[in-house]
């Protein structure tokens, strides 16, 4: 049913509200070298928790070393994600939405961060409860991030438009927003989106920038802050129609990113929610990979 993404979005304050009391008094084993991993919107959350490495450079041994592994994974199923698992000798952790999966099972401690499976194929409200998750077992206190999302969801929108080519640019700590906001407009928009770090987007990229490209600076701190606004004086100057995106926290930045999916989803009367796995030619590219 179209919408599921939407109603997704409007869900998670509430769903966000619960990770503290899920979470509890468990922690990450303090003073170990915690790696985190998974695929696709899961390797971001993975990336906004700490330091990360993706699933198939684990398998393949090619991973930084470190004591616990924490994977993140919608469903528990993701393959490589549990190749990973099962090839990493330390103490290893699953954040997840499903409780029974495979991942689940192999792993040394699982902990269900929704409470229900996300529906929707374009992942949401399950990628901040999952940073959320990730953070508060390493200790953070998350427990305003409901509150900033709230704020968030009621500010003003930053628009669909007409364009068919978007940018989205950002330095650490800035880097998994900049990454899953490109996803959430390329899966549930079927735009055409780039990402760039701020200092990359300086030296050589704007040769193919122009007038036809809708760029989003994401600001960060102190010295990014500094190049985030030499990169809109450089945008400016080729007429890309470009937005200053201000910085807080993972979990509250990529909101904005959510709603704009949805809304250019819905002016071009796209159903967000299936990123074409029900259309060929791409369930067919879904099968041919595995």
């Amino acid at each position: 049913m179209p919408g599921l993404t939407r109603a997704a979005i409007a869900a998670q304050p509430a769903w966000l509200r619960e990770v503290p009391e899920r979470v509890g008094d468990r922690r990450l084993p303090e003073g170990a070298r915690v790696l985190f991993t998974g695929c696709g919107t899961s390797f971001h959350a993975a990336l906004a928790c700490g330091p990360a490495a993706q699933a198939l450079d684990l398998v393949q041994g090619l991973g930084p070393e470190a004591d616990v592994l924490v994977a993140v994974s919608h469903e528990g199923g993701t393959r490589l994600t549990l190749e990973a698992v099962e090839s990493f000798p330390g103490e290893t952790w699953l954040i997840t939405g499903a409780a029974d999966s495979a991942i689940a099972k192999v792993v040394d401690h699982v902990f269900v961060a929704t409470p229900e499976i996300e529906e929707s194929y374009c992942h949401t409200v399950s990628y901040t409860c999952a940073i959320a998750a990730g953070r508060a077992l390493l200790d953070e206190d998350v427990s305003r991030l409901p509150e900033l999302v709230e704020q968030e969801l009621a500010a003003p929108p930053l628009g669909a438009s007409e364009h068919e080519r978007f940018a989205v640019v950002g330095g650490a700590p800035d880097t998994s927003t900049v990454l899953e906001a490109v996803l959430k407009l390329r899966e549930g928009a079927h735009v055409a989106v780039e990402s760039h770090h701020t200092e990359q987007l300086l030296h050589g990229h704007l040769a193919a920038i122009d007038a036809t490209v809708r760029c989003f600076v994401l600001e960060g701190t102190r010295r990014a802050a500094e190049r985030a606004a030499h990169a809109m004086r450089a945008l400016a100057e080729l007429g890309s129609p470009s937005t200053l995106v201000p910085t807080r926290h993972p979990v509250v930045d990529i909101v904005r990113f959510q709603r704009l999916a949805v809304d250019l989803a819905d002016a071009r009367g796209i159903d967000a929610d299936k990123i074409r796995w029900d259309e060929e030619p791409w369930d067919r590219a879904r099968r041919a990979y595995g």
